[in-house]
C-alpha cells in the first residue's frame, strides 16, 4: 500500500478518438523522465478492502506538481499507519474514511482525526504543543457568536500562545499558568509606570496598550479552561485540566454610584468620577430627556425607550417594528445590532435570558407612535434613497444606526444639557434604580432587565439601596396620619 504518483493527459488517439491517458508518448522525455510541460500529476494507492472484502484502489488528480500529489499521498500513508493491521475493524474503518474523503474531494483526515474516530490512544510524542492545539481548537469552534470567537482569538493570540504555546499540552502545569498571570501583572505595572512618566518618549512606548484588569483576567482564564476541558474530554490529550487548579483574585464589578450634589461638585473641581458606573438621579434623567425632546432630536425616542425599558444599546438599535405591539403596550427583544471592530451585523441576543417581552408604559407608547410618524416623513423625503430595513431606529435614509455614533451623540446631548457624565449603558442602570426608588419589587426589576436571576440584580444594585433609603424613609413616615407636622415634643 505504498502508492505512487504518475502523469496523464487529455490527448486522444487520432484514429479511434479514445483518450490516451497515461500512455500518451508526450508524457515522457526521450531519456524516460516525465515531461515538465505535458500532462497533469495524479496519485494512486490501494487502501484496505471494504467490509464485504472488495478491493479499494484509489486514484485522484489532477495536481499542478508532483510534490502536491506526493503530499496527499504522504498524508494517506500517515493515516494508514494509525490502525493495527491485525484488527480488521479499524483497518476497514480507516479505509472508509479515506475513500469518503477522496470521493467528496474533502481533505484527507489527519492521523489525529482518525485516532479520534477509532477511539485509539495517542503516544506522547504525537501530542501537540499548546500553540498548535489552541490554533486548531479555535479553527474548530462552531455555532458560537462572532463576538465570542473574536474574544477567544484575542486571548489566544495575545496571551495564551505567547506564554504557553511552546509547551507540549501534556506537560502544561498549574505553575506555568500562574507564571503567565504573574507576567501579565508585571506588564500591567510597566504600562502604569510608563503612562505616569513625564517623559513623552516613555509614554509613547505604551501608547494604545491596555492594562489587563481582573475581569479580563477571568475571561482569559475561562477561554483557557474551556480549551483544556475539550482537550481532556473530547480529544483525550490530557487526563486532568490544570486550569481548574488556579485561583484568581475575585473580579469585583464596579459599584453603581448615584450622582449626588456633593459628587457633582467634586467632579467639577477635580474632573474625576467616583466610579466607572455612574447613575443620574430622576431629576437628571428628566433634564436630559427634556433637552433632547426640545431640541427635536431624531434619536429622542431611542433614548427615551432605553431610559424606561432598560434595553441595551444593541437591542435598541436592532429593534424592528415587527417586534413592537403598541396596542398591547409590549415589545419583544429578538435581535441586537452587534459591532465587530467598526463593522455591524444583526444577530440574535447572546443568551436566551435576553430574549423576552418587555412592557411599555403609556408615555413610551406615545413617543414610539410619534417616532413612527416622523420616520414615515423621512422615508417620503428620502424617496429612492431610502433603505428598507424594518428597523425602528435608523439613519435619515433608513439605514442602520452605528452603535458608536449613537453613544457619541448621547454624550454630546448630555454635555449640552449640562449634566455630569454617564455611559449610555448607565441609562439601563438608571431604569433599575428608578424602579427601586418607586418601590418596585426586585424580582420584577430583574425580569424587566432580563437578568439571569434576582440574586444578581440584588447583588449588583445592593450598594445603591442605602442611597435610596432617605426616599424610602419619607415614604414610610407619610403613611402614618398626624394632626400636625410638628417636630419635637414640648416639655
Amino acid at each position: 500500500m505504498k502508492g505512487s504518483t504518475f502523469k496523464r493527459c487529455g490527448c486522444r488517439d487520432s484514429v479511434t478518438g479514445r483518450r490516451l491517458g497515461r500512455s500518451c508518448p508526450q508524457l515522457r522525455r526521450p531519456g524516460g523522465g516525465w515531461s515538465r510541460t505535458h500532462g497533469h500529476w495524479h496519485w494512486q494507492i490501494e487502501v484496505p478492502a471494504r467490509a464485504d472484502g472488495t478491493r479499494r484502489p484509489l486514484r485522484h488528480g489532477p495536481y499542478a506538481t508532483q510534490a502536491d500529489a506526493d503530499a496527499v499521498l504522504d498524508r494517506i500513508r500517515a493515516v494508514l499507519a494509525v490502525p493495527d493491521p491485525t484488527d480488521p475493524h479499524t483497518t476497514v474503518k480507516t479505509g472508509d474514511l479515506i475513500e469518503a474523503a477522496v470521493k467528496t474531494s474533502a481533505p484527507i483526515p489527519t492521523p489525529e482525526q482518525v485516532r479520534r474516530a477509532l477511539h485509539l490512544d495517542i503516544t506522547p510524542t504525537e501530542l501537540p504543543t499548546m500553540g498548535a492545539y489552541l490554533t486548531d481548537w479555535l479553527a474548530g469552534r462552531k455555532n458560537i457568536k462572532t463576538g465570542t470567537l473574536r474574544s477567544y482569538e484575542g486571548h489566544i493570540r495575545l496571551y495564551l500562545i505567547p506564554h504557553l504555546g511552546h509547551l507540549r499540552i501534556d506537560r502544561l502545569r498549574p505553575g506555568h499558568i500562574d507564571a503567565m498571570y504573574d507576567a501579565i501583572a508585571e506588564r500591567n505595572t510597566t504600562i502604569a509606570t510608563l503612562r505616569a512618566s513625564r517623559d513623552p518618549t516613555k509614554r509613547d512606548q505604551v501608547k494604545n496598550q491596555r492594562i489587563v484588569g481582573p475581569r479580563t483576567l477571568h475571561v482569559i482564564h475561562a477561554t483557557l479552561r474551556k480549551a483544556l476541558n475539550d482537550a481532556m474530554r473530547r480529544h483525550r490529550y490530557i487526563d486532568t485540566n490544570p486550569a481548574l487548579m488556579i485561583e484568581l483574585p475575585t473580579a469585583q464589578p464596579p459599584k453603581p454610584t448615584i450622582w449626588t450634589d456633593q459628587r457633582i461638585r467634586t467632579w467639577r473641581d477635580t474632573g474625576k468620577t467616583p466610579s466607572p458606573v455612574m447613575i443620574w438621579t430622576p431629576e437628571h434623567t428628566g433634564r436630559f430627556l427634556d433637552h433632547t425632546h426640545d431640541a427635536n432630536d431624531r434619536l429622542y425616542a431611542l433614548y427615551h425607550l432605553i431610559t424606561f425599558t432598560g434595553l441595551r444599546r444593541g437591542e435598541a438599535c436592532g429593534l424592528h417594528w415587527d417586534d413592537l405591539d403598541l396596542d398591547a403596550h409590549t415589545l419583544t427583544v429578538r435581535w441586537q445590532l452587534v459591532q465587530h471592530g467598526w463593522a455591524t451585523t444583526i444577530d440574535t441576543p447572546k443568551t436566551t435570558d435576553s430574549e423576552a417581552t418587555v412592557a411599555l408604559d403609556t408615555e413610551t407608547v406615545a413617543v414610539l407612535r410619534a417616532h413612527r410618524i416622523r420616520q414615515h416623513r423621512e422615508r417620503l423625503a428620502a424617496g429612492t434613497a431610502w433603505t428598507t430595513t424594518g428597523l425602528v431606529f435608523t439613519t435619515a435614509t433608513g439605514g442602520r444606526l452605528h452603535p458608536a455614533n449613537v453613544t457619541d451623540h448621547f454624550h454630546h446631548l448630555a454635555t449640552q444639557a449640562g449634566l455630569p457624565p454617564i455611559r449610555l449603558h448607565d441609562l439601563r442602570h438608571g431604569t433599575a434604580t428608578m424602579g427601586l426608588a418607586a418601590g418596585v419589587h426586585m424580582k420584577i426589576i430583574s425580569n424587566r432587565l432580563r437578568h439571569s436571576s434576582p440574586h444578581f440584580t440584588a447583588k449588583f444594585y445592593g450598594d445603591v439601596l442605602p442611597e435610596l433609603s432617605h426616599a424610602a424613609a419619607e415614604a414610610t413616615a407619610a403613611v402614618v396620619p398626624r394632626r400636625q407636622s410638628s417636630g419635637a415634643q414640648t416639655a
